[in-house]
């Protein structure tokens, strides 16, 4: 009896914080994608802010020091009281509690903040495509999405893969299609031209 309780906490804990790279991650912070080197695996993955994506903050009692932010192109948003604070490639949990430790600098005793995205950096796509370049990222889009969203295939278009750079990644990965993987914000989508 003793050890079926056991094993109950041991799965329930795993399912609200699973593991990537052997850290816990919270829960609330992570998207699953299909692995491109290995289609269909899910791998978790935790959403960072980059250049472009556009903030909600609240700080509960405080309209003043709320509104609309957006990073800018140093990765830094810029807030009212406090000035500056890095945000690229920040967890959305990490920035929102380093917006919360710089108020408690000398401004408010115990400040509640909340961040909301409400508009993420795009995505790119480009090569044998119709109508390619920069595209509104939209959560739940998928490579498939992402390639009708340009207009669709070129009649040129290798149609049996895609190539991505993920952005603040240096290689560019070949994935396999068909495929489900969800698109990020901030992905460089490649379609290669066929040699038959």
């Amino acid at each position: 009896m003793i050890g079926c309780a056991f094993a109950a906490c041991v799965i329930s804990g795993c399912a609200e914080q699973p593991k990537r790279e052997g850290k816990l991650v919270p829960s609330s912070t992570i998207a699953q994608l299909a692995n491109p080197d290995e289609p269909g695996r899910e791998i978790l993955r935790v959403y960072r802010l980059g250049i472009g994506d556009k903030l909600k903050i609240a700080v509960y009692g405080e309209p003043d020091l709320s509104g609309e932010f957006q990073v800018n192109a140093a990765g830094v948003i810029s807030l009212p009281l406090i000035g500056q604070l890095p945000a690229k490639g920040r967890p959305i949990e990490e920035f929102r509690e380093s917006v919360r430790a710089r108020l408690t600098e000398g401004y408010l005793k115990n400040p509640r903040v909340s961040i909301e995205v409400l508009s993420y950096r795009p995505i790119y796509v480009h090569g044998e495509v119709r109508q390619g370049g920069e595209l509104q990222f939209k959560p739940g889009v998928k490579i498939r999405d992402a390639v009708a969203m340009a207009g669709g295939y070129t009649y040129r278009a290798d149609q049996a893969a895609i190539l991505l750079t993920r952005e603040g990644e240096a290689r560019e990965l070949t994935v396999r299609l068909p495929n489900d993987m969800m698109v990020l914000p901030g992905d460089n989508i490649r379609i290669p031209e066929r040699f038959f």
